[in-house]
């Protein structure tokens, strides 16, 4: 592996599937289920994690050629979907949460807490595909799979280490700290939508895809 590409794609990853966003979802999780519950979803989620990310890291093109995909429009549609969950988040609505509290020790409803906001959203699976495709070897989609799993791994460290802090934070704070990183979120998914008009041409001044 190239060092400064795999360096490159694993801030890329950290970004969007680190740490801050990880623990954030699993802190709801934690006043709701017992540790040895806990830490079973935490390995689900991360093993179904890595096998998505190294499913979609090495059929990147063919999954693109497949629906007539364009790299703008997957720019866009990415943006557009998780501005909208941002948006959610800023306002109180944690999609999945309802399911999860109402069903305490339904692991699955968790696994889908924990998953889907983040480890597998929209921005999550928009930059395992761009990156995947900006180059057309298999070095590269294997660096892009190698830097994700290392993200995912990080994730399950925190989780794991950080239980006991996670299930003694008040609910109030977890839900101070949702609603700021909503508006971090929403500012990326932005940010995404105008790399992808700037791929298409549409000049944004004061934006540099």
């Amino acid at each position: 592996m190239n060092a400064l590409s795999f360096s490159a794609a694993l801030i890329t990853f950290v970004s969007v599937v680190g740490p801050p966003k990880v623990l954030l979802s699993f802190a709801h999780l934690a006043h709701v289920h017992p540790t040895p519950q806990l830490r079973s979803i935490a390995f689900l989620s991360c093993g179904t994690a890595i096998l998505i990310g190294l499913a979609t890291s090495f059929t990147a093109p063919w999954l693109l050629d497949l629906f007539h995909i364009s790299a703008p429009a997957l720019l866009l549609a990415g943006g557009i979907i998780f501005f909208l969950y941002a948006i959610g988040l800023v306002l109180g609505i944690h999609i999945g949460s309802e399911t999860a509290h109402e069903h305490g020790s339904d692991v699955t409803s968790a696994m889908r807490e924990l998953l889907v906001p983040f480890v597998v959203s929209p921005l999550a699976m928009t930059a395992l595909l761009i990156e995947a495709t900006a180059r057309s070897t298999w070095a590269w989609r294997s660096t892009v799979a190698g830097a994700y799993i290392v993200v995912i791994a990080l994730d399950l460290v925190c989780i794991l280490f950080l239980e006991r802090v996670l299930r003694a934070t008040h609910h109030a704070t977890v839900e101070l700290l949702s609603r700021l990183l909503g508006l971090l979120l929403a500012a990326v998914s932005i940010d995404l939508v105008l790399d992808g008009l700037g791929a298409l041409g549409v000049r944004v001044l004061g934006h540099n895809p």
